[in-house]
């Protein structure tokens, strides 16, 4: 069940692109624990129920006190078998927890040992606090974004926690495991939002290296500075998306449009952009969003409806291909992406945090007289 079935991962309990590594991981097939913290995290949604927190699904949930020396003798052991490790504190902060690198490496010579920070292990900012948007903000990322003469526009925190950090993160664990198969040795994956933000950006700083992107937003083939890449409103109010940025596509929008007739200005001279923008926004507002995807359906406009979160889950061609699925009465993101042989599949929900799972424990290596010996120390929750 799913390509990393067989690998073990212990991940200690952290917010954002920490627990979305583990999640990708498990979706995966890999076994995997979470290691909660006993003193509660203030960074969660206040008033949401746990079971909600998708990004802890997959996986149990077990509460130690990290600062407790039986609970870190205790996850010691535990990663014994252990292939690889996540942990999202602060820089030197699992060092003095005594579960830095060269304490686990010390234990299992071929773990992975993930660090997923925003700023990296090292540098002048790594211990400075901060967020996605903030890491974003640094590697011209947020810059980029945004209409033109308008502010950048955050990107929710796709850029920095989860593309930049979470996916380069385990994208790192899965190559330091297969590198340490025939080398025989572990290694650290230092996952910087920073540097992950910035690799995401390396087509846009080629193109502007080569004189064809310009630092002002909303004047570029792809934020849309071009009338053919762009969102526009529709007669209800709602949007749709068109990217034609092939000729022959932009010929199939003009000619769904019903535009072919009409002395529109020159594609490629800039300077006509804003009356084809105009042009644009008064024909796409003649008619409900619905009416232009009957329009469309037939085209190559590289044209899409902007669903809403309550839409999207019920669009045809998402519901064909599964794209959604329903745990627990929740509607959430399937796992992505697809193998043809090694299907992966959610084996479990969210569980509530520090959740007590006996048999996640004896899955790595604690039997019923260590819990009971953790739980006399305070060390277990």
């Amino acid at each position: 069940m799913g390509p990393l079935k067989g690998i073990k991962v212990l991940e200690l309990g952290g917010i954002g692109p920490g627990p979305f590594t583990s999640m990708l991981l498990s979706d995966m097939g890999a076994q995997v624990i979470r290691i909660e913290r006993i003193v509660a995290s203030d960074s969660g949604v206040k008033g949401m129920d746990v079971r909600f927190n998708l990004l802890n699904r997959g996986r149990p949930s077990v509460a130690m006190d990290l600062k407790n020396p039986k609970a870190v003798e205790a996850i010691k052991r535990m990663l014994v078998n252990a292939d690889a490790l996540v942990e999202g504190f602060r820089p030197g902060v699992a060092e003095r927890l005594g579960l830095g690198p060269a304490d686990c490496l010390a234990v299992n010579p071929r773990l992975a040992y993930g660090r997923i920070t925003g700023w990296g292990q090292d540098g002048p900012l790594a211990n400075a606090t901060g967020h996605d948007l903030n890491y974003i903000a640094l590697t011209g990322a947020l810059h980029s974004i945004g209409l033109k003469d308008g502010p950048p526009v955050p990107p929710l925190n796709l850029v920095g926690d989860f593309g930049g950090g979470a996916m380069f993160l385990a994208f790192g664990l899965v190559c330091a495991i297969l590198e340490s198969r025939s080398s025989g040795r572990g290694q650290v994956v230092d996952a910087a939002m920073v540097d992950g933000s910035a690799a995401l950006m390396g087509l846009i700083y080629g193109m502007r290296a080569g004189g064809h992107w310009s630092d002002e937003r909303g004047s570029n083939r792809l934020d849309s500075g071009t009338p053919w890449y762009a969102v526009y409103e529709t007669l209800d109010g709602k949007y749709v998306s068109v990217a034609s940025n092939e000729l022959r596509f932009y010929k199939d929008m003009i000619l769904a449009m019903g535009l072919d007739k009409e002395d529109l200005p020159d594609r490629d001279d800039p300077s006509g952009w804003p009356r084809l923008r105009q042009r644009f926004a008064e024909v796409f507002k003649q008619k409900t969003r619905d009416e232009w995807c009957e329009i469309m359906k037939d085209s190559d406009a590289c044209f899409a409806p902007v669903l809403s979160l309550a839409e999207a889950p019920q669009h045809p061609h998402l519901k064909a291909r599964n794209t959604f699925v329903e745990m627990d009465g929740i509607v959430q993101p399937a796992p992505a992406p697809r193998f043809s042989r090694t299907k992966p599949e959610l084996r479990r929900g969210s569980p509530s945090e520090g959740q007590y799972d006996v048999g996640a424990l004896a899955e790595w290596g604690l039997n019923d007289a260590d819990v009971k010996a953790l739980r006399a120390a305070g060390a277990l929750a």
